[in-house]
Parts: structure tokens; sequence; C-alpha cells
């Protein structure tokens, strides 16, 4: 199961609230484990799972009639579907032999609500919560639907739930950590794969072309892929061109993908032939100070207390005017989870909380260097879900 329960449960608990309704799209996959494409692509797209309190009964998924083949096709673990609006679809003879087909029908028998908006007021009113305390995550909802759904539902108290789920979703469960533990190894090999083809004359693309097959044949889909050469490795948000690879380059990679909803977050540094010696110096400040935050996370300590000894050992080991505003975030179904290891952070680490700690270093015009690791927060010390190391590799001539 994606939902950390008792979590979610402990936090009703302490707001007070009835239920809590989830609309953006990690938030309903983590809730129910329904992946609805429309929300993941395009802006706009409706969907919900409503959680009520132990004793208001069992969660459902409020979803369109042209995402109810997704729900059939998916383990999905809210006991209710809800669906609105039509979507036209014709009946083959052949549907009796194929139970994803069978469940579809089924699904579509539903009576539906005209609009997102009907169907939810419907799933709140039956669940007896149209007098209640109701958690709503603000960020999924389309614009005018809060102030729609308060005007239909005058005596319910609304209160903005967003916040609430990042901070249930910081703290992964075994199964989570799991798939994130996959999906960075997976990124590390697609790095390898990439590394395979780098030569002389080699383009940016055909190393992301390679990385990404890579990615695919692991089991997982493209979504992050900064690959960049010499002073295009300093580009921040690089996209692969046809620039060229020379000797004696950076190739930074700043990449990850997705395995089952779950995100890699990863940066290495390469060099074709031997690194120069001033890059070496400065990739070592930076990987010290990865390595140093490895050494003191632990649950409890501050985020801005990692941030701060972070800065410090990369500014002590070879890079006294380092600056950034943060070392690293929290993964899992969002690329960018809670905790942000910031100065400014109030966030506290807890055990199971998965983090990508990074120290990037960029010099426009020269080059980018950049290590990030993913990592779990243990009582007794870092749980890395990295196999490489982190310093530069020499992709031989």
């Amino acid at each position: 199961m994606l939902l950390n329960e008792p979590r979610l449960r402990q936090r009703m608990t302490d707001a007070g609230l009835d239920a809590v309704v989830a609309t953006a799209p990690e938030n309903v996959t983590y809730m129910s484990g329904f992946w609805a494409l429309p929300q993941w692509i395009r802006r706009g797209p409706q969907a919900y799972v409503v959680w009520p309190a132990s004793n208001r009964g069992a969660p459902e998924i409020i979803t369109s009639t042209s995402t109810l083949d997704l729900v059939a096709d998916q383990d999905v673990g809210a006991a209710k579907v809800r669906r609105f609006g039509e979507f036209h679809a014709e009946l083959s003879p052949n549907a009796v032999g194929d139970p994803v087909g069978q469940e579809h029908l089924q699904l579509r028998r539903l009576p539906p609500h005209r609009d997102a908006i009907a169907a939810l007021v419907a799933g709140l009113e039956e669940a007896r919560l149209g007098n209640g305390h109701i958690g709503i995550d603000e960020t999924g909802l389309a614009s005018g639907h809060l102030e729609a759904l308060a005007a239909r539902l005058p005596n319910v108290k609304i209160t903005p739930a967003a916040a609430l789920l990042r901070e249930v979703r910081a703290v992964k469960t075994d199964h989570e950590i799991d798939r994130l533990r996959q999906v960075a190894r997976i990124a590390e090999r697609s790095i390898e794969a990439a590394l395979g083809v780098a030569k002389v004359g080699a383009t940016e693309l055909d190393l992301a072309r390679a990385f990404h097959v890579q990615t695919i044949e692991d089991g997982a889909f493209p979504v992050l892929g900064c690959i960049g050469f010499g002073e295009r490795s300093a580009l921040m948000n690089v996209q692969p061109s046809d620039r060229r690879l020379r000797i004696g380059e950076i190739i930074r990679f700043d990449v990850g993908g997705r395995f089952h909803h779950y995100r890699a977050d990863v940066a290495r540094i390469a060099t074709l032939g031997e690194p120069p010696p001033e890059a070496r110096r400065l990739h070592r400040a930076l990987l010290r100070g990865v390595q140093h935050a490895c050494e003191i996370i632990r649950p409890g300590i501050a985020a801005s207390h990692v941030f701060g000894e972070v800065m410090r050992v990369v500014q002590r080991e070879g890079i006294p005017h380092y600056r950034r505003d943060h070392v690293g975030h929290g993964i899992g179904l969002d690329g960018y989870d809670a905790p942000t290891l910031s100065s400014n952070s109030s966030e506290v680490l807890e055990e199971g909380m998965v983090l990508c700690v990074e120290t990037p270093y960029y010099e426009i015009g020269r080059w980018g260097l950049q290590v990030e690791d993913m990592l779990v927060v243990r009582s007794g010390g870092v749980e890395r879900l990295m196999a490489t190391d982190g310093e530069i590799i020499a992709v031989p001539l």
C-alpha cells in the first residue's frame, strides 16, 4: 500500500477533520492507487479521493467516465467508485471473456453525475458529511470549484489540506521505499548505459537516447534527463542537443525516471578521459558535502541544520564562495516532496523520509558540477539508495 494510513489518520485527528479530499494527481494516486492519466499530463481534468475518518465510512474515488478503464485496469485501494460525465464507447461481443473489460462495464453502469463538483457533493452527502469539517486539497481543483463546493455545502467547514497531505507523504512506507530504491538503481544503470556511448564526437542527444532506452528497458519511464557537455553542463536545466563531446570535457547528469509512479532524481559527473585537476578539486568539495550530510542525518535533526552543515563543509573543503538556496529535498510520487533542506525550513527530519541530498555548482560558460544522492532517514544512520559512490567517472578514451 502506498498510503501511510496511520500517519494520515493521526493528522486528521489532530486537525479535527471528518474527511480529507485529495484532488492533486500525486495525492489521488497516493490515497487510492489510482493513476488518472489525464491529471498527470495536463492541467484541468478532475479526479478526487474522499477519505473519511475511521468512523465515517469507506474511501471513495470520484472520477470521469472517460477514466473508468484505468480504474478497472489498476489495483485501486478505495472501496467505492463514483463517476461523472459521459464518454461513449461501443460494446464488443468479446468483452465477456475480458476481466478488465467486464470490470469496466460494471463501472460504466454506475449512475453518472453531471460534473465533478456534483459528484463530490453527492459523495459527501451520502457519507453524512454535509455538516462536517472537511480538509480539501486545494491544489488540484479547477478555478472556481472551491467556491462552488462551499456554496453547495453551506454547513461544511472547509479547511485547506494540501499542506497536511504533503506532510503525510513525507514519511514513506516500506512499499514506497522499495519502489524508490528500484528507481534510483535504474537511474544509475541508465547513466552507465549513456556513458557506454560516450566518445569523441558523440552528441548530448546520443547519450540521452541511450539513457532513456535503458530506463524503459528496466521497466521505468523517462521523466528527467538533463545531460550537458562542457560549457552546457553549467545550464541548470540543460536539455540534450547536438553538441558534440570532446576529450577532457565535463558530462553532467541530473536525471531520473518514474517507476510504478515513484521518481528518481540523481546527479553524477563524468569526463571523457581524465578530468581537469580544477574540476576534480571542486567536485571533491561538493562530494564531501553530500558525504557529511549522510554522516549527520538522523531522525529529529532540523532540515535547516543539515543545510548549514553541508554549506560549511563544501566551503571549508575548497569552495569558500559556495552559495545555495537548498541542498536537497524529499522525493516520492512528487519529484519535490517534503522536506526541503534549506536555511529557512522549519521542518524536522523523521525516520522513513526519503531525501535527495545535492550540492550543485555552476560556472556559466565553463562547467557545471553536481553530486546528488537518494537516501532514507533511519534511526541508526542513513540508508543510501545508490550503488555508486558519487566520484567523478573517467570514461576511458
